[in-house]
């Protein structure tokens, strides 16, 4: 069997606010989430999948995420693999780049860099102190078999925005091609598409009378059981999974995950899943985590008044991200208020609470408040209201999860790399 160990590099471990509380290969990169994407490359089978990151990751759980492994070699004994591919989940692979059964490439190079590499498994044993450290251990050498694959990067947590539009134009189409998605014919004149390219949809998705798809810059995709309602206006590139729900408003070149809730204004923003947005107030160039719900009229800024490029609060201190748009990165189970404000280029940690007014441009996890010093949202209230948001997608907070994010908002409340004033 042939096994796939996503690795968290130093770098990918600093992907805040995201890596508090979830691996690289559980973030929504174009329209999959990455450790998807490189299963669909690489044709392996999701028992046999697994991560190594930071230490605090330990216990990560989620619908059918790869298990946490810090024992490389116990890993490769369970899954009886003989050997594995070794990925780097800041490297993302075009889904057409499919390797073929027939390939033989030991080396997988994506722009030029080392991207996976596929060992035997006591070789692979042999890196997992490098591996469990977040160091990338792999070079090529002249015996390698390499092969370069279509894809991209991601140097910075912002590049999930810069590269977004460019995969949604080329995931679409591949994936409503294996998944035979049908091809939105209206039959009814009050339903609207304009443009060259496809509005795909699966079994069991309604479109209401009054939608109106612009199909000008990329395709459409709704998966199973999503639902556009009337007067929605959808903009492609635009990807929407399974048991989703549209209600008006201009939605464009957004990647949504399952089971959110949208209305108002979205614009090239991802949904990695099991989200709100579902009262107006413009989001645009952001990533919200998995179970964020942003209150009614909560607006995220993504231009300067300068027009000049855009500054991001980082682990390592603020850098440029030579973006000119770029909204807020919203970590799992983050709140806002009614009507709250985002500064351009924020960054809400993971369980934060902030309310009524704009925040700074980083907000630690677990805070709570209307004002700086945030108060820390206290672990057991923090866990009530999760449990209570999850149970609204019929989905049960479980014993083992509880106690894991409660080992988080330990080693959140002791991460100095935030600002607390």
């Amino acid at each position: 069997m042939t096994g796939l160990l996503l690795v968290d590099d130093e770098v990918a471990r600093g992907f805040e606010p995201f890596a508090t509380s979830r691996p690289g290969g559980e973030l929504r990169v174009g329209a999959l989430l990455l450790r998807e994407r490189w299963m669909a490359v690489l044709g392996v089978k999701a028992e046999a999948v697994a991560f190594v990151s930071a230490a605090h990751l330990q216990g990560f759980t989620e619908f059918d995420a790869a298990p946490f492994y810090q024992d490389v070699s116990a890993w490769l004994r369970e899954t009886n693999a003989n050997n594995v591919w070794v990925v780097n989940t800041r490297a993302i692979p075009m889904l057409d780049a499919a390797l073929p059964a027939s390939a033989t490439a030991t080396v997988l190079h994506v722009g030029g860099r080392v991207a996976a590499v596929r060992l035997s498994a006591a070789d692979a044993a042999v890196h997992e102190v490098a591996l469990r450290a977040g160091r990338w251990p792999f070079a090529e050498s002249p015996a390698s078999r390499a092969q370069e694959i279509d894809g991209v990067w991601l140097d910075a947590v912002w590049d999930i925005v810069r590269h977004l539009v460019t995969l949604l134009q080329r995931d679409i189409p591949h994936l409503a091609a294996r998944a035979e998605a049908t091809r939105l014919e209206p039959s009814q004149a009050s339903i609207v598409v304009s443009g060259p390219h496809a509005v795909w949809v699966e079994d069991e998705v309604v479109v209401e009378p009054m939608a109106y798809f612009d199909t000008s810059a990329g395709p459409v995709l709704l998966r199973r059981g999503t639902r556009v309602q009337a007067f929605t206006r959808m903009v492609g590139p635009c990807y929407v999974g399974a048991h989703c729900t549209l209600s008006t408003d201009r939605i464009a070149a957004s990647a949504i995950g399952e089971h959110c809730r949208v209305h108002g204004e979205l614009s090239t923003s991802v949904l990695i899943g099991h989200s709100n947005k579902s009262h107006d107030g413009f989001v645009g160039h952001s990533v919200l985590g998995r179970w964020v719900n942003l209150g009614a009229g909560t607006i995220t800024s993504n231009l300067k008044n300068t027009y000049g490029p855009v500054a991001l609060w980082t682990p390592s201190g603020a850098r440029d991200t030579g973006l000119q748009f770029l909204g807020t990165c919203f970590g799992d189970h983050a709140k806002t208020g009614i009507g709250l404000c985002l500064t351009t280029g924020c960054v809400i940690g993971a369980g934060a609470n902030v309310f009524e007014h704009m925040p700074p441009k980083a907000v630690a996890p677990f805070a709570w408040g209307s004002t700086p010093p945030y108060a820390t949202h206290a672990v057991d209230k923090f866990l009530d209201t999760a449990a209570r948001m999850m149970a609204r997608r019929e989905v049960v907070l479980s014993a083992a999860q509880r106690a894991w994010w409660a080992t988080v908002h330990a080693y959140a409340a002791a991460d100095a790399r935030w600002p607390r004033g």
